[in-house]
């Protein structure tokens, strides 16, 4: 009987994480995938992700997207303008937020974001100095289900990933990332690209033992927290 229960439990254990489920961008809506529901051939700019669960590590190969590797739409949108995330659900009220883009370069179809290309655009971790407590960027997603970031107003026209992450803390030297992608097309007259010390790969911003990464809220006696990978980029 217990282990019936344990089967019948686990589902609502997995689904209680969180990811980004659309998008909204110069005031129109952009449909993703749901959890454990993904629709083959689906008309959207997401890149498809498979389920809800937690990627572990920062060298696992699903954290550049999640798992998805393209998408048939992407969305316009103008530099200096937001694009805003939003989740269906979310459960975790301790770690940092951040959106990163990709410049592809060329076509979506031939953009692995396999390079060091990334950048942060948008991040926000800790204010105060209290790690078990509910000022976390995470806190905020989970309150309000959405965050919104300006795409950098100087900002060199093309192709672009953009990725939004969160990475929970809420288990000790746990950490747990949840990243998307969706595709857009960065317009304007902007001739702006981040600087070598703004770039990254993704996988592997940060090792396993940064110390934003490998977090013991409760008892590591902490009383600062700085976000991990490279500082944000705001052109």
């Amino acid at each position: 009987m217990m282990f019936s229960f344990l089967l019948f439990l686990a589902p609502a254990l997995v689904a209680a994480h969180g990811a980004v489920t659309s998008y909204e961008i110069g005031g129109k809506t952009y449909e993703g995938y749901q959890g454990f529901s993904p629709v083959a051939g689906a008309q959207i700019i997401q890149r498809q992700w498979p389920d809800y669960n937690p990627i572990m590590t920062v060298t696992d190969a699903k954290m550049t997207c999640n798992g998805g590797t393209a998408a048939p739409l992407s969305a316009e949108v103008a530099a200096g303008t937001n694009v805003t995330a939003f989740w269906k659900q979310w459960t975790h009220e301790q770690g940092p937020v951040m959106v990163w883009l990709y410049s592809c370069d060329g076509e979506f179809t031939a953009c692995d974001g396999k390079s060091k290309k990334w950048f942060k655009i948008d991040e926000m971790g800790l204010w105060g100095n209290v790690l078990n407590s509910k000022n976390w960027g995470t806190a905020l997603v989970m309150k309000n289900l959405k965050w919104s970031s300006k795409i950098p107003s100087t900002l060199k026209p093309g192709n672009y990933l953009i990725r939004h992450e969160l990475l929970a803390l809420h288990q000790a030297n746990t950490p747990q990332f949840y990243p998307e992608c969706a595709q857009i097309k960065v317009t304007g007259s902007g001739t702006a690209t981040p600087p070598a010390s703004f770039l990254t790969s993704i996988p592997a911003y940060a090792a396993q033992s940064d110390p934003g990464v490998m977090v013991d809220i409760y008892q590591g006696g902490g009383t600062s927290y700085k976000t991990p990978g490279p500082a944000v980029w705001t052109g």
